[in-house]
């Protein structure tokens, strides 16, 4: 079994804090594993004894009838109600498949899962943990639906370190299939290359595309399959809804309306195959609302849109630092600078300007800078900001990480996935 301490620790460190653990994340990321396995191991591990984790999975036939929100709670009320032996700890999967039902008895109200689980947690000795596969029905109203009192845990495919502690290996080999396959976990059960790329495949058109389709009323699910092709071929790029209308226009002949283009992106965000990164105005501490970058939650289900036909390392190796970024916990964003020498207002970017707390840093990501031009050009931007915050080249050409002149930390793409470096 994989080990994912990074997200048990985060668990375990917000056990009994009072609120409902919410384990969200891509489907067949590992969420349940994490939960049912890793998780539950863990108390078991602690002397919690087996008849005190009271386990749901919604997915699975018999457990159908907890769909409906008053049902489950009325069962685990019955279990945990009143009883002084112990704490007990309630794991429900993949909760978005309840439904939202009529209390008949209470005024014929409308109730669903948040309210139950509000109930639920209100009992001193149940702890509470559901797992999610679509932010549409829990991440964006976490906030709103468990009245504050929800603790989310966002669980990402595996990390290159995470997946490199299994395959073993020479770093660099094992960094190539990385880049080309990405870190579902199932994939490192399949050893036949076909099979790892019918997998992802799949995976992208059975499972994802029909979620999506399914859960949104998705009518033009060609579209849809468009505008997924359109961002796997377009990631580390700036783009908008608009870009992305009239580029399938052209494409399809026929006019494709943008507002439609940006309700479908925003339904693939909600499904967390992809991420969004705002451009941030580093002197003038604003965000633009247009244009955006767009990344893959994991690179091989991108590659696998492209059917592998569109392997640039550069922009792999982007949206793989985004993701790392990400999976620590820090706010990324897209950075501008203007350069303003000779009078002209050049707008140029910074790959990634990455906050945690009150502390940044400035991230620009480069496969190679073989000439004098690229590096001037990847030095540009990070000297423009004209500030104290560190500023860090990754790269895939450097045998060994330093500072250069200017005080930019040149860092090595293993060394910063495998956690050999301090960003701040």
């Amino acid at each position: 079994m994989i080990k994912r301490d990074y997200y048990l620790n985060r668990m375990i460190h917000h056990m009994w804090n009072g609120e409902v653990k919410v384990i969200t994340g891509i489907r067949r990321c590992g969420k349940s594993v994490l939960l049912f396995d890793l998780f539950y191991e863990y108390l078991l591990s602690q002397e919690v004894q087996e008849d005190h984790i009271i386990k749901i999975e919604l997915d699975q036939r018999r457990y159908y009838k907890f769909r409906n929100p008053i049902t489950l709670c009325e069962y685990v009320e019955n279990l945990v109600s009143g009883k002084k032996d112990g704490k007990f700890y309630l794991f429900i999967d993949e909760v978005q498949l309840t439904t939202k039902v009529i209390d008949k008895e209470n005024g014929d109200i409308e109730v669903s899962i948040y309210d139950m689980l509000n109930e639920l947690k209100a009992y001193k000795n149940l702890d509470v943990y559901v797992t999610g596969s679509n932010s549409k029905g829990l991440s964006k109203d976490i906030a709103t639906e468990f009245r504050g009192r929800a603790t989310q845990i966002h669980v990402f495919p595996l990390s290159f370190e995470e997946f490199y502690s299994h395959v073993g290996g020479d770093e660099r080999k094992a960094l190539d299939t990385y880049m080309l396959y990405g870190g579902m976990p199932r994939l490192l059960a399949l050893t036949d290359e076909k099979d790892k790329k019918d997998y992802l495949s799949s995976l992208c058109s059975e499972l994802y595309v029909k979620d999506i389709v399914e859960r949104n009323g998705i009518e033009r699910e060609d579209i849809l399959n468009d505008i997924l092709d359109f961002l796997a071929s377009q990631i580390s790029s700036l783009t908008n809804p608009t870009n992305i209308a009239n580029a399938l226009t052209s494409i399809k002949n026929e006019k494709v309306n943008s507002t439609l283009v940006s309700n479908y992106v925003q339904h693939i965000i909600d499904s967390f195959l992809i991420s969004m990164a705002k451009r941030y105005d580093i002197k003038g501490k604003t965000y633009f609302k247009y244009p955006n970058k767009y990344y893959y939650t994991d690179i091989g289900l991108r590659n696998a849109r492209l059917n592998y036909r569109q392997y640039d390392p550069g922009h792999i190796m982007e949206n793989i630092i985004y993701n790392e970024l990400l999976r620590r916990g820090y706010s990324v964003d897209v950075g501008v600078v203007t350069d303003r020498t000779g009078g002209a207002n050049v707008q140029k970017e910074i790959d990634f300007v990455v906050n945690d707390a009150d502390k940044k840093i400035y991230i620009q990501s480069a496969f190679q800078m073989d000439t004098d031009k690229k590096e001037s050009s990847e030095l540009a931007s990070l000297i423009l900001t004209k500030d104290f915050f560190k500023k860090v080249i990754v790269r895939m050409d450097i045998p060994h990480n330093f500072y250069d002149d200017n005080g930019i930390f040149h860092c090595n793409l293993i060394d910063l996935l495998l956690g050999r470096v301090e960003l701040f």
